[in-house]
Parts: C-alpha cells; structure tokens; sequence
C-alpha cells in the first residue's frame, strides 16, 4: 500500500483501504485483557481511581470496540477512599470465559481492597458482588483451567498457586514459576494458556516505561518446569525511534479463523525530548504468527494490515450529550466515587446538576463527572449554569496536576495546578445565565519540533452564540502529562462542582485530528476555526 492511497487516521480505530489504525483503544485504556466466545471478542482494562471500574468492551472484528458496561459499577463492589492516592486503586484485570461464564480477576490497590472475583454470565452486566482472595498477594493476577478442572492462579512475581474461584480459597502454597530475563525489574502481568502441546506462560519485564517488553516460556503443565523462548523479548520497542513506545502487558487471543493476535498496552509520545505522552498508556492490536511452536509477534505501527475478514464497525459515540437518558453512559467516570447525592439527571430534567464536595479539582473528593480524552486534539464544550454555585470543565490528571476554566460569582476563571502551584491564569466578567465554556486541545503540527517542544497546548475560553471563541490562557500540555506528573494515568475531560450546585445542559467531546497518516494538514481542521 502506497503512501497516495487512502488510510484511516491513526488513534480513530479507522478501517479502510485494507488498513487499520492503532490503537484500537485510544486514551486511558491500559493492561487490556481479551477473551473470544464464538464470533465476538471481549475486552477489559484498568480504571485506577476511577468509578465505576473496570470498563468492559464488545468487538466483532479486534479493531471496533463498543463499551457495554463497567464491572464494578456499584458502591458495594468497588471502595476507593479518599486516602488513596490517584494512580492506585483497580489494576490490571484477567477476563476470561470458562464453563458458560465470564470471570474477571482484578487487584483493588487500595487499603482493604485485595484480589477479587466477579462472574456475569452477560458481560454488559450485572456482575456479581466480588469474591475476596486472601490468599494471592500479589497484583496483576491470573486465571487458566486445566482439562481436569483445576483453577489455576499466576500472578506478578512470577508466583502461581491452586484456586478456588468459587469460595477464593487457595489450595496449597504458592510457588514460584520463571520470571523472565534475568535481572529485569517487574516481572508481572502473567497470562497462562493451553495451546497445542504446551502451556505457555505470557509476562510483561523492564517496567511499564521506555523499557517495557514481552517474553514468554512454556512447559509441559501448568506449574512448569518453564523453558524461556529464545527469542526473548518477543516485543519491545525499547531504544527504538518508533511511534508506539512502552509496548508490553500483552495478552493472547486466537481469532475464529484460527490465527493469532496479540492486544498490548503502549504510549504515544509527543513534542521534544524526552517526550511526553499525555493520554496514558492505550490498547494496541498486533497479529502474532507461530514458528517452532513459538510466537512471533508482528509489527505494532500507526497503520497496520487490516485482519482477513470483514470489517464490522460500532456505532460512533456521539459528538454531544444532552444528558436526555435516565442514566449516564458507561464512559463516563468519577474520581474514586460518585455518591447518589452528588448528582442528578431529574432534579432539572435534561441538565447534568452536581453538587459539590470537595472544594476543588485539589480534592480527592471533588464531584466530577469526567471521560477519557481519546484524541490527541479534540474540542470540548459545556453549557454551564453556575447561579447556584461554582464549577465548570477541567482537563484532570491528578489532584496535583489539573487545568480548568470555572464560573461562578459573576465571572469566568482560568486555573492551572501544577504540582505545588495553582495559578489563576485568567479571569472575565459575564453576565447572568448559562456560559459556553470551551477547551481547544491542539497537537503540534508535522515537522513543527525543536527539543523542548511541548505535546500540545490547552487553549480555554468562552464561546458566543454565533461560534466566536474567546480565547482567555493557552496552557503548555506537557504538565498534563505522566512523564511530569507521573504515576499511571492519562488526561480526563469533564465537568465539576466546587461549591453549590452546578448544572450543565449539554457536554461536547469532538475530535479534531489535525494530521492524516499521510503526513498532510487537511484544510480548515486546526481546532479553533
């Protein structure tokens, strides 16, 4: 395929042209996990201090992901209190489909959170209540059946031991199993699978970072003896210039025609150097072929060849929400919880009213209602009604690293934390009634880099009836980003509460992708015009 034919754009999950683009999962969607029942493909990920938890997606294709639903969607499954700090809290699932239903391992990081259970037998819910698993003590865990029946546990260390999924009790003492190239920190998010004659034994090594790989062993049964692969790593994109970077936390899935795939984490870093990605690490889909009864994983690139059978869009999510529908869309996130009195959809029907807790977006407590920023430039756009208090939209990585345009008390405010400094970047007059504010995340052009470039630059201000946008701070993106702030998020946009209640009518998410895979600037679709 030539660089003059037509190819979807990179981040949009796009398949045209025999082509498709990665990722398949844009924004905070890290640590995927992935299990295939007949023709449809299901797929999980991390949530961090995010409720609900847990987000589950439906694909008929591994390249088109529709999200059906959350697991841990009620209070009562998923505690994150405010002590917890952001970046903790839900970390990599195991979804897998055994015996006529869907399990789903997970590690609650939090204090008195512990390894968990859930079961569905749909998985766009409901799940079960959780069950407990006193006995595995590490993260990132795992489950695998044996022919007779047999659960069995791996998780990160490499530590393995026997399971009850029922009750969460184990059975006998763990033990270790190989863990990957000698030396190499992290050694975690084992998968285990039959496949043919062998077990293998899938891990990520080198850190979530610049260092991230994959390697595998396999053995004659599940608890070894565990022979490494020879061409360990069987995917890294360290010390290399590539796109994607931090390539790791894999996971297997054989497709209904019979080959293989391979879903993964990894970033897209922006600007100059050392680089800084700012929507947290997202899901990407490799085809994976086998040699000598080994893997080989293909390459993990922008722009791939499309898989051999049809392709089978969703439905795209609309650019607004009117906040019509008796509840709000799984994609839509809160900061550790989101209590019943926080918010409501009927107290002004067709408005989103929240009430405040904590008195900013410094809180960990603070009334949000958020979604993932997927596009690495998108427009963002709320009708505000703030005569009841104070609050507007906010670009969030964390209680420390956070920009927002609010209103409240007669005027418009631009803020910006960044880590122990919160400056009011701007400040406007405006009369009574609801204020369109709007945020403007544009991403540097091609060939526009020097060193120090930033990822992108965070234009906030009011919009006029007639489109006129009122630009009042233009903000450096690269303290939004996980390389500044660190830990193991990405960027959420959406609406808070500061004090009183605040009410919205409408929230607009609108991509506005400045560059086609080809490298041109369409005309006209700078963000802002």
């Amino acid at each position: 395929m030539t660089p003059a034919q037509a190819h979807p754009t990179p981040g949009t999950a796009g398949w045209s042209g025999g082509a498709f683009t990665n990722p398949v999962l844009a924004g905070l969607h890290p640590d995927p996990s992935v299990c295939r029942v007949g023709d449809d493909y299901y797929l999980a990920c991390s949530s961090f201090e995010y409720f609900p938890g847990v987000p589950i997606f439906h694909s008929r294709d591994l390249v088109h992901w529709e999200q059906i639903g959350n697991v841990l969607d009620r209070p009562g499954q998923l505690v994150l209190p405010a002590t917890m700090p952001s970046s903790a809290g839900i970390y990599a699932p195991t979804l897998r489909h055994h015996d006529g239903r869907f399990w789903l391992i997970v590690t609650n990081c939090a204090e008195g959170g512990g390894n968990l259970i859930c079961t569905a037998t749909d998985p766009a819910g409901d799940w079960s209540d959780p069950v407990r698993l006193p006995g595995i003590a590490g993260i990132d865990p795992d489950l695998a059946w044996d022919d007779d029946g047999t659960c069995w546990c791996t998780y990160a260390g490499i530590e393995q031991v026997r399971l009850d999924p029922h009750t969460g009790r184990t059975l006998g003492p763990p033990r270790r199993l190989w863990s990957g190239a000698p030396g190499a920190q992290a050694p975690e998010a084992p998968h285990l699978y039959r496949i043919g004659d062998f077990w293998y034994l899938l891990i990520a090594e080198g850190g979530t970072e610049r260092g991230h790989a994959v390697s595998i062993a396999r053995a004659p049964a599940p608890d070894g003896p565990y022979e490494p692969c020879p061409a360990n790593p069987i995917l890294t994109h360290r010390g290399t210039n590539r796109p994607i970077q931090n390539t790791g936390h894999a996971d297997l899935v054989e497709a209904a025609d019979g080959t293989w795939w391979m879903v993964l984490l990894g970033v897209r870093p922006g600007g100059g150097t050392p680089g800084w990605h700012v929507l947290g690490r997202e899901t990407f889909l490799a085809p994976v072929t086998w040699v000598d009864d080994w893997p080989v994983v293909g390459p993990v690139e922008p722009v791939m060849q499309a898989p051999p059978w049809p392709a089978h869009p969703v439905p795209a999510s609309p650019v607004r929400d009117d906040f019509d529908a008796d509840g709000l869309h799984p994609r839509w996130v809160s900061v550790r919880s989101r209590p019943a009195g926080s918010w409501s959809l009927t107290e002004r029907p067709g408005w989103l009213t929240l009430r405040a807790r904590g008195a900013s977006l410094d809180e960990p407590d603070v009334t949000f209602v958020g979604r993932r920023q997927q596009d690495l430039s998108c427009r963002v756009r709320t009708l505000v009604d703030a005569t009841g208090g104070r609050g507007g939209l906010a670009v969030r990585l964390d209680e420390r690293h956070h920009y927002e345009i609010e209103a409240g008390d007669g005027e418009v405010r631009v803020l910006a934390r960044i880590g122990s400094v919160l400056s009011t970047v701007a400040t406007r007059p405006v009369g009574a009634g609801p204020v369109c504010l709007r945020v403007d995340v544009v991403a540097p052009s091609p060939g526009d880099w020097h060193p120090a470039k930033e990822p992108d630059v965070l234009r906030f201000g009011i919009e006029a009836a007639d489109g006129t946008y009122d630009v009042l701070g233009t903000l450096d993106g690269r303290y939004l980003s996980t390389e500044v702030a660190g830990g193991f998020t990405g960027r959420v946009v959406g609406m808070y509460a500061g004090s009183g209640s605040v009410r919205f009518d409408w929230f607009d998410y609108e991509p506005r992708d400045l560059v086609r895979a080809d490298g041109a600037v369409p005309s006209g679709a700078e963000p802002g015009r």
